[in-house]
């Protein structure tokens, strides 16, 4: 078999032996026909240096996957793109235009093809777990689990119950002239193999300009060698500073102390974001826990605050009512809700050790769980009327 040479820009010409053929034969990755940039680089592209990724979310019936921004298309076997698009409910004529394609072209199952706009979201009607876009499951909505969970007159066990789903929504490459599938994958530090997985691409990785590729979403980062020392001019570790073995300043005296302690209590209360958590004996509601604000209430984008306390912490009930639902996340992050009069719900999530269960009357000030180990270690206090979130300030003043 002739061996072939592969000719780089700077006309230097490279003969491949038979062993080190035979070396490639026996890599589980195609041979990375790219080479610009790697001749003397230091750069490797070996995929044990590429970050972890998650696999690709399931599609609907149709072959949906939706999310926020986008909507994308997987190809079922059999597929040509007139009968993809028609699947979906889209013309044929622009759904071709738009991935720079033909309406009669074939496609390989699994391949990924770009929805020029939003087509009817995925449901259980259309085979979804769940209705909607694909969201990080931060943002999916505390009392849409809470309410399900209320309202569900003989409760199923969590593993046989139907949680949305969630994820990040990756990032939509589309490819430029003269781009490979190895240099797109070094570009996002993820693996050819984990590319040509979420989006069907052929065991050679060919793919066309126009089209548009799905980046695999990173679950972890690239390992780091610390053998291998850096390359030249990237700089060395940072010598410890002479300050850093320094002895601290002397304590301050009783005196100095309690003269600050003094100035404090003087001192009008903090911005809102560093205001502290405390209760007032004519107040509506009391805190759950006694900590600062670390995060304010803002409606659609925290419906609550979040309160900073220790891990282990007791949280306690911020008024009399009744345990209406304890379920939790997809990320398993409980969620406790109380009702009490009025048509009001108190949320309490990032706890553990719950002491309460569905149905049972609570009082004011009641242990009902502790703060979990979290990072920050905090819980996240709403306050709904009916469904609609409040700022748990206008209760707890």
């Amino acid at each position: 078999m002739a061996v072939r040479k592969v000719s780089l820009r700077s006309g230097f010409r490279v003969s491949t032996s038979l062993s080190v053929l035979a070396l490639l034969a026996a890599c589980s990755e195609p041979l990375d026909l790219d080479m610009r940039g790697l001749m003397n680089s230091g750069f490797n592209t070996a995929d044990a240096a590429r970050a972890a990724t998650a696999p690709r979310p399931a599609p609907d019936d149709r072959g949906v996957i939706s999310y926020p921004n986008y909507q994308v298309a997987v190809a079922q076997r059999g597929d040509t793109l007139a009968r993809l698009a028609a699947r979906v409910g889209l013309p044929a004529d622009e759904l071709a235009r738009y991935n720079g394609i033909q309406t009669g072209d074939p496609l390989r199952a699994g391949e990924i093809i770009a929805l020029p706009r939003r087509v009817a979201e995925p449901s259980p009607e259309t085979g979804a777990i769940s209705t909607g876009p694909i969201r990080p499951s931060s943002e999916i909505d505390i009392t849409t689990l809470a309410s399900d969970a209320i309202d569900r007159s003989e409760p199923t066990p969590a593993a046989t119950r139907p949680a949305p789903q969630t994820g990040t929504e990756p990032i939509r490459h589309q490819v430029k002239r003269g781009e490979t599938a190895f240099t797109i994958a070094r570009l996002y530090n993820v693996s050819v193999r984990s590319i040509a997985e979420w989006n069907g691409l052929d065991s050679s990785f060919s793919l066309r300009e126009g089209q548009y590729l799905l980046i695999p979403v990173v679950t972890a980062a690239a390992p780091i060698d610390e053998d291998t020392p850096p390359p030249p001019g990237t700089g060395s570790r940072t010598p410890e500073p002479p300050s850093a073995s320094q002895p601290l300043p002397d304590a301050p005296t009783a005196a100095a102390a309690a003269a600050t302690a003094t100035a404090a209590a003087a001192a009008p209360a903090a911005n809102v974001g560093a205001q502290t958590a405390a209760s007032a004996s004519t107040a509506a509601m009391a805190f759950p826990v006694q900590g600062s604000i670390i995060r304010e209430y803002s409606k659609g984008r925290n419906d609550g605050i979040d309160i900073g306390a220790a891990v282990g912490t007791t949280v306690k009930a911020a008024a009399s009512g009744q345990v209406a639902a304890i379920t939790r996340n997809t990320d398993g992050i409980n969620i406790l809700v109380i009702r009490h009069p009025d048509n009001l719900l108190t949320v309490y999530t990032h706890v553990d050790g719950i002491t309460v269960a569905k149905g049972d009357a609570v009082s004011r000030g009641q242990a009902i769980a502790k703060v979990a180990d979290f990072e920050p270690s905090r819980v996240h206090f709403e306050v709904r009327k009916g469904f609609d979130s409040v700022d748990p300030m206008d209760y707890l003043r």
